[in-house]
């Protein structure tokens, strides 16, 4: 009766010791160690720049930025918060920016008070939060001349990195794009026609943050999809497909493209947020 008893209790205690005992190095080794677990915080991607990222006020022109949320799974959101026309300075503080340069040749800026989009994502209860990340593309507006638009090297490199420690300060991951390219043919080869490439990868590594060369990997897209040559017509043929009628901006097909050229390196360059795309 006794050997019974203790026969029972044996059997009553054995799944409280095999619940603890551990997987086996095989089990271990097939864990996706990168792969967010589904009780992940959702992660929210902040985008800054111009018309070649923003949302569309009409079917054209559309930046890839508007298609790019389709390309995460249900743990990203995408603030797209890229506007047409600025430059890094002017989106930064609009309407502070002066129509007058000083003495160094750089757009005034007064009062130096950053407008409500910069303010927003800064916002400690409704802005950026640790694990989210901002990517920031700028560089076509800010080549002009003339104010309030003109930015200069040593300037555009000082206003990435003001944005770039704002967002570490937060635990947010900042991300630097070359500027896309426009299409422009050599013969039957789309060649680059942006500046501020050098300045992008210099204030990327002064940073550390990582950079896109959307630059190269945009007009090397061009040639893959054979862009050139083209008579200058961007109304017909698969480059009116792509373009609006000018050799800048997308339709909803090309900011396609586009939004999956920078999913791609995002994945290629091993970028974290690459484990939350479809």
């Amino acid at each position: 009766m006794r050997k019974h008893f203790l026969a029972l209790a044996a059997l009553a205690v054995l799944p409280l010791f095999t619940a603890a005992v551990p997987a086996s190095a095989d089990e271990l080794d097939c864990a996706p160690a990168t792969k967010p677990s589904a009780s992940a915080a959702p992660v929210k991607v902040w985008l800054a720049g111009d018309s070649t990222m923003s949302n569309p006020h009409s079917s054209c022109p559309a930046g890839w930025g508007s298609q790019f949320d389709p390309l995460f799974n249900a743990d990203v959101t995408v603030q797209n918060s890229a506007v047409a026309g600025r430059s890094i300075q002017t989106w930064l503080y609009e309407s502070n920016v002066k129509n007058t340069k000083d003495s160094t040749g750089e757009c005034v800026v007064s009062p130096r008070t950053f407008h409500s989009r910069w303010q927003n994502m800064l916002n400690p209860t409704t802005g950026m939060k640790a694990g989210d990340y901002l990517m920031i593309q700028f560089g076509i507006n800010d080549g002009s001349r003339d104010c309030p638009r003109h930015v200069g090297s040593a300037r555009y490199k000082e206003l990435l990195a003001l944005m770039a420690k704002a967002a570490k300060d937060r635990g947010v991951t900042p991300i630097f794009l070359t500027p896309v390219s426009a299409i422009r043919c050599s013969g039957s080869t789309a060649v680059g026609t942006r500046g501020f490439l050098t300045e992008t990868f210099d204030a990327g590594r002064a940073a550390g943050a990582t950079v896109i060369d959307l630059h190269k990997l945009s007009y090397t897209l061009y040639n893959t999809l054979r862009f050139c040559p083209n008579n200058g017509d961007y109304t017909r043929g698969p480059v009116g497909a792509f373009f609006c009628n000018d050799h800048t901006h997308f339709e909803a097909a090309g900011a396609r493209q586009i939004a999956g050229v920078v999913a791609k390196a995002l994945r290629d360059q091993r970028i974290p947020l690459s484990s939350y795309l479809r």
